[in-house]
């Protein structure tokens, strides 16, 4: 089976289901498992390279608003392909190209390829489209091998905070402006033994004002910009240090957003071990992957 997965969950999906060297194609921002980033690439981002967050913010916001998705589809490049399997998705218009296109493109190939979108808001929700990729490839096996060990591990998890005190955590999925996180990030959050007052289990992430964010007195505060790695996330808390200090929280993490908490993949369940780790690190040990940063906010900002 060849198969063109354009979300870089599904391709982590892939990979852990033995299927790289299926795999023919992949988008610009496919960085895991290393090798899929020699994969040939489908996509590519309209938004310019550089700018800043508020500025990503103003150029994603313009284009969604006139129905225009963020990222190009090389629809030339899928074609030669021929690929048996196209993985999309269509839940969110700034994380993947346009389902229609997608749509139209596979049309116009002769392998006649089957189209498949995942389009999760909840952990049940990524656990089962684990379940669809697999049965889709014909790989049931390995999906439930994936799906039991994620069970097992997020069972441990809420076994080990149980009857722990709960802190009122607050996860950034962007700091210029704020939105606090949405979709399966709540739900982590409460398995990983935190309370989260801002945001909505199976929900969009949201803009918050930081008088709403400070209202929610959080005691934690986990950066996690989407798309962004944990020493990104640290420096957009360092930008944004007023703001970040007047919420009074004890503390302030920065984390790695683009691998285990915007991807609704099964390395959610890794992100699940590391809050569980920031809020109880003397009931849940330090996950061996992913990076964390506890930002000190009276050090100076690094240029």
């Amino acid at each position: 089976m060849r198969i063109a997965s354009l979300v870089p969950s599904a391709t982590e999906t892939l990979y852990l289901l033995g299927l790289g060297d299926s795999v023919v194609g992949v988008t610009h921002e496919c960085d895991y498992p290393p090798e899929a980033q020699g994969k040939p690439h489908l996509t590519r981002s309209v938004i310019p390279e550089g700018l800043e967050p508020a500025e990503i913010d103003a150029a994603v916001r313009e284009r969604t608003e006139r129905g225009e998705a963020i990222y190009e589809l090389d629809s030339d490049a899928l074609r030669e392909l021929e690929p048996d399997l196209i993985v999309t998705q269509a839940l969110c218009e700034v994380c993947a190209v346009s389902y229609d296109d997608v749509r139209a493109v596979a049309k116009t190939i002769p392998s006649e390829p089957r189209v498949i979108s995942l389009d999760p808001t909840t952990i049940g929700e990524v656990m089962r489209d684990v379940r669809r990729l697999a049965e889709a490839t014909e790989d049931e096996e390995a999906g439930e091998g994936l799906l039991e060990d994620a069970a097992d591990r997020i069972d441990r998890v809420r076994d080990a905070v149980e009857g722990a005190a709960r802190p009122v955590v607050v996860a950034l999925e962007w700091l210029d402006p704020p939105y606090v996180g949405g979709h399966w990030v709540p739900q982590m959050i409460e398995i990983a033994g935190g309370l989260d007052p801002l945001g909505m289990p199976g929900e969009k992430s949201r803009t918050a004002s930081w008088d709403e964010v400070r209202a929610a007195q959080p005691e934690v505060v986990v950066s996690m910009p989407c798309g962004f790695y944990a020493e990104r996330a640290a420096h957009e808390v360092m930008r944004h240090r007023a703001e970040i200090e007047s919420l009074g929280a004890r503390r302030v993490v920065a984390v790695d957003a683009a691998a285990y908490f915007s991807r609704p993949g099964p390395r959610l369940v890794d992100g699940i071990e590391t809050l569980a780790h920031i809020l109880h690190p003397e009931r849940v040990e330090r996950p061996a992957v992913g990076e964390l940063i506890e930002v000190d906010l009276s050090l100076p900002a690094r240029r």
